[in-house]
């Protein structure tokens, strides 16, 4: 089946399995059409040229494509009279009230930014969802009795050399120099203004910690591992730290047809060499660690030169903070070995730490509860790639809820995943926050 045809397809599958929902009498259910439309109608912008929902999306944060589906969701969220605003770090907020009195917001959400040929599901299923949810709630008559405020989150992605831009500015976490960061000719700090922030004022968008009673973010899970157990919901046991290192490897330049084999200092070969320890090292023991050599940049790069510098980049990531540092450790170790053995020398230096974030139990348990209510199968696992959550999950209780990617693809135009399954994750979102509901504190 074509791709086009399969995602109609499923479009419709998705629809079939809302109206058998409801007819079995489980309510409030999302409306699975209009969740479907208006992901539909966010993937306009910033489509290739003639192209369709299929063909993917290129809205990289603060660029024409951005501001227009920002411009969109506020237009939505003032059709669902949440009176949205834009905070100074650009991210979109509405709210709407609770019966309660002095109970802290319900806070959900995502991001619609994406990266360059990107898909239309990473961020927007979880945005469009959380409109979805208010939009169900006030259809049904349920009002919460906690607020519940819908945050799309500014340049997730990443962006001017780092990314969860708008939920690292909620916690504070400016680096220096941010706003002078230049990308395509551009300041950092400009870019900000286009969207309707402020760098000048930035830190009014800091949120205190323990001011909301809890943050859900329904996600692709960005991984096979949902589509391959054929599970439609996973619970997010926490997202993952990871630490980047950046390594040197020198040896000497020298004539390719004149300098013997024996009295090489290769750079590439010991390069190579610890490309290939970081993969022992991360398969080297049990669990669900990676380990990845992304960028590699050979010197002096000519056909006739034995390479004399090696530059590479290593990434690690686990559930496990302490397993992130032993397999660092490790790279260090190995790396001293590998220089011995190939007369270079190997400067490892760790360039920076994403620390991971524990969702909160309860809020698991919530989501399983909300799952089995809708006869959902379910299963928990980590999440291998960084959400705004973690940011959110320093300042109060967090959860995740992921529904599968088909293959495990995205940031590709590829990345698809089932209507009806993005539907059900919207259900379970939406059941997530009236288990939270009653409850006046999440301890």
């Amino acid at each position: 089946m074509r791709r086009r045809s399969f995602i109609a397809a499923v479009a419709g599958l998705a629809a079939s399995r809302s109206e058998r929902a409801s007819s079995a009498g489980v309510a409030p259910r999302v409306n699975a059409d209009r969740l479907w439309r208006r992901l539909e109608q966010l993937s306009v912008f910033g489509r290739p040229a003639g192209g369709s929902f299929a063909d993917g999306v290129s809205r990289t944060a603060f660029s024409d494509a951005d501001v227009a589906g920002r411009e969109y969701v506020l237009g939505e969220m003032r059709a669902l009279d949440l009176a949205p605003r834009v905070d100074a770090a650009g991210n979109i907020l509405g709210r709407s009230e609770g019966s309660g009195n002095g109970l802290f917001p319900i806070l959900f959400g995502s991001h619609i930014d994406s990266v360059r040929n990107g898909g239309n599901f990473d961020g927007d299923v979880g945005s469009m969802a959380a409109l979805e949810v208010v939009a169900t709630l006030e259809e049904s008559g349920v009002r919460t009795r906690h607020p519940l405020e819908v945050v799309i989150w500014a340049a997730e992605e990443s962006n001017f050399g780092s990314g969860l831009h708008g939920s690292r500015m909620a916690v504070g976490q400016i680096e220096p120099g941010e706003w002078e960061r230049v990308e395509d000719g551009v300041r950092k700090g400009d870019a900000l203004r286009r969207i309707g922030g402020d760098p000048e004022r930035v830190a009014e968008a800091r949120r205190a910690s323990g001011s909301f009673h809890a943050y859900l973010e329904l996600h692709i899970e960005q991984g096979g591992t949902l589509d391959r157990a054929g599970v439609p919901i996973g619970v997010v046991e926490g997202i993952v730290t990871i630490d980047d290192y950046d390594v040197t490897v020198r040896g000497f330049a020298n004539h390719a047809g004149t300098t013997p084999m024996d009295a090489r200092r290769d750079a590439l070969v010991a390069a190579s060499q610890l490309v290939l320890a970081v993969r022992e090292i991360a398969t080297g023991e049990t669990g669900k660690q990676v380990g990845t050599v992304g960028r590699l940049a050979v010197s002096p790069g000519a056909p006739n030169v034995v390479p004399g510098e090696v530059r590479l980049t290593v990434e690690f990531r686990d559930l496990a903070e302490t397993t992130v540092t032993r397999l660092g450790e490790t790279l260090k170790r190995r790396a001293a070995e590998i220089a011995r053995q190939t007369a270079t020398e190997i400067e490892v230096q760790a360039s920076s730490r994403h620390r991971g974030a524990r969702a909160h139990p309860t809020i698991q348990s919530a989501i399983e509860t909300a799952a089995t209510r809708r006869a959902l199968r379910h299963m928990r696992l980590p999440s291998g790639a960084g959400h705004d959550a973690q940011m959110m999950a320093q300042l109060g209780p967090m959860g995740m809820i992921f529904v599968p990617s088909l293959g495990g693809i995205s940031h590709s135009p590829r990345e698809l995943s089932r209507f009806a399954d993005c539907a059900q994750g919207a259900d379970v979102l939406l059941g997530t926050i009236l288990e939270l509901d009653g409850l006046d504190r999440i301890g």
